[in-house]
């Protein structure tokens, strides 16, 4: 296929030169943020996200992003981290998110990116913490040290008098919806869901969302089917279930989901019928996790970022089912894989 042959040409260029391998893991950690590991989907990602932060009057999404995943990947290269987890991106990801959250909730000013810098490394280091300390069960830490680091910062921000606080909603008692009217048209549905896809990086634009589909599907025609379903769902529970327009409009009961229907559905489990089906319940599960956290977390004055999709593939990946045999020759690569490149996600 075409794009393999790009890919593979890619990587040989890449493997040259040390500023060819840094860019390399650097593409692979944007994609590894949807569990993929495929530099071409990670720079049509970085791309979706130019648009969506631009178009939204927010380029310093953007800029956060590419400062976060520079320092994040850097600081894991002087830790001296596994080479083959750091060239699959798996040191960038993490930092990346931070990097997407700060200017989206802080209003963007010089210190705040003296946070991000610092944000990003201590998210490496904390996914090198998280790691050690979850591989004991044998699950991986996904994005969490994204949401740990995330929350902290967040959290200190209302103490810091040079850090203002932007779009955070501060601290209160959690209260029923006002109104839990939708607009129930194909359009407003439609364009929800697509912004579910996009929200995963916490951009409010549909189009982005498209151009992450096809990131996805080019890497995965599956992984990017497991998305789909994943916003689907997320979005329809969330109407069904009486939420409130605006955040269903702005695709926020989306993005968990899709993660949680790509980790379940089409990655850390071989795809089958089986795996779908408990895939589907694993998202539907990641939305009455939202919801919750949301309760839980209103008093605190921060979002829930991505720890229900966190939380809710934990459980379903901590009974450890085997849905499909695996051929031993697959299991040995496996378990060759497993110990040459941890961390995982």
């Amino acid at each position: 296929m075409a794009v393999n042959r790009i890919v593979r040409t890619w990587d040989s260029m890449a493997d040259r030169h040390p500023a060819g391998r840094f860019v390399d893991a650097c593409l692979r950690g944007a994609s590894q943020v949807m569990l993929q590991n495929n530099p071409l989907t990670g720079l049509l990602i970085l791309a979706a996200i130019a648009w969506g932060s631009i178009r939204t009057g927010t380029p310093a999404v953007l800029v956060g992003v590419l400062v976060a995943l520079v320092v994040g990947t850097l600081t894991a290269l002087l830790l001296r981290v596994d080479a083959s987890s750091w060239r699959q991106g798996l040191f960038g990801f993490s930092p990346l998110l931070t990097g997407a959250a700060l200017p989206t909730f802080l209003a963007v000013r010089p210190l705040l990116w003296v946070y991000v810098v610092v944000g990003a490394a201590v998210t490496t280091v904390v996914t090198l913490a998280l790691s050690n300390v979850l591989g004991t069960w044998g699950v991986a830490a996904l994005t969490f040290p994204f949401v740990l680091t995330s929350w902290f910062l967040l959290m200190g921000a209302y103490q810091f008098a040079r850090i203002r606080i932007s779009t955070l909603s501060h601290p209160a008692l959690p209260a029923p919806p006002e109104s839990a009217h939708v607009p129930l048209t194909v359009e407003y549905l439609a364009t929800g869901m697509a912004k579910g896809v996009a929200q995963v990086f916490l951009i409010d634009d549909w189009i982005s969302g498209a151009v992450i589909l096809v990131a996805l599907a080019v890497n995965s025609r599956v992984v990017a089917l497991a998305a789909i379903l994943g916003t689907v769902v997320g979005t329809l529970v969330a109407v069904g279930l009486g939420v409130p327009g605006d955040p269903v409009g702005k695709g926020i009961w989306g993005f968990n989901a899709v993660l949680t229907a790509v980790a379940l559905g089409a990655v850390l489990y071989r795809p089958s019928a089986a795996v779908t089906a408990y895939a589907l319940l694993g998202t539907l599960t990641t939305v009455g996790v939202q919801a919750a956290l949301t309760t839980a977390l209103t008093p605190l004055g921060v979002p829930t970022l991505t720890a229900p999709f966190v939380v809710a593939t934990w459980l379903f990946l901590l009974p450890k089912r085997d849905f499909a045999p695996i051929p031993h020759h697959e299991r040995v690569e496996e378990a060759t894989a497993v110990t040459t490149a941890r961390p995982k996600h």
